[in-house]
């Protein structure tokens, strides 16, 4: 297991989970409590371990009604980011992709956008996956932005 916070060790977080053998009190025991747990109507349950705001990636742990772990998908993906439109609501978004690093309201806009930081380099800037929501909390548009960095 590797320790949460850490972006060099992003891709090590779950590499000694195995589906079908690691239990829930292991992985609480060496990640910590999950940043939340989305419940099912079956019983089972997902825990999201985010990398935001320094790493680039965002775990989902699906655990079964036993405690044990039956999957680990990494969610922030251009797939699911592609899966986000106008209309869903702001649970929606966080349980598709995750917590986002940065969240700005925007007062007279009447809008509030979510920042997901996909990455940088020292020619690119960072990189940002974005998500704007209404007063009613409902996704309007997404975009990309790319921060430049200050010389």
């Amino acid at each position: 297991f590797g320790l949460l916070g850490l972006g060099g060790c992003e891709p090590y977080l779950t590499s000694g989970i195995e589906p079908g053998v690691t239990r829930a009190a292991e992985v609480r025991e060496h990640l910590g409590a999950p940043g939340i747990e989305w419940r099912n109507p079956d019983g089972s349950v997902i825990w999201e371990y985010s990398m935001q705001p320094a790493g680039t990636r965002c775990y989902h742990l699906h655990i079964d009604q036993d405690g044990v772990v039956r999957a680990v998908d990494q969610v922030l993906t251009a797939q699911n980011m592609a899966r986000i439109v106008a209309g869903m609501d702001e649970t929606q978004v966080r349980r598709l992709i995750g917590k986002p690093a940065k969240t700005h309201v925007f007062a007279l806009k009447q809008e509030t956008v979510w920042d997901w930081h996909l990455g940088e380099d020292a020619t690119r800037g960072k990189r940002y996956f974005n998500v704007y929501f209404d007063t009613a909390g409902r996704v309007t548009r997404t975009g990309h932005e790319t921060v430049m960095p200050e010389n």
